[in-house]
């Protein structure tokens, strides 16, 4: 499988995922997350969205800084993108850790909603901007 191929399969599992994880977020926050099996659901669904996230970045850019190299990207998108997805990514291990020591939904958990909301509306803009990639054969 060529580096192409490869960086089409994770594009296309990393759209799944965003939709995935949309409707987990609109769940529990329609339902208060009082339901533990859609907060674990919504907690493994997230771990595999940010390993996706991982092999999207390492098929660009290997395992050289991807922090300076996104900081230092020209698309606004992106680096707001590469920054929202840092904080969501950390308020996420630190909500996750506190709803598996209370079991209970923190003020912190609904700033990670926020800031994962906003997350993933820039990841489909900046999916969008790139659209023809997944268009070519």
């Amino acid at each position: 499988m060529t580096k192409k191929e490869k960086l089409k399969f994770c594009n296309a599992f990393l759209l799944f995922m965003t939709i995935i994880m949309l409707a987990t977020s609109i769940f529990l926050e329609a339902t208060g997350s009082r339901s533990i099996t859609c907060v674990c659901v919504h907690i493994a669904v997230g771990s595999l969205f940010a390993g996706n996230v991982a092999w999207h970045l390492y098929l660009h850019y290997e395992w050289k800084s991807w922090f300076g190299r996104l900081r230092k990207q020209k698309s606004t998108i992106t680096r707001w993108l590469a920054l929202s997805g840092l904080l969501t990514f950390t308020s996420g291990i630190i909500t996750t850790l506190h709803w598996i020591a209370t079991q209970q939904h923190s003020p912190f958990g609904g700033v990670h909603g926020k800031i994962g909301f906003a997350f993933l509306l820039l990841a489909i803009a900046h999916t969008a901007k790139r659209w023809r990639f997944f268009k070519m054969k």
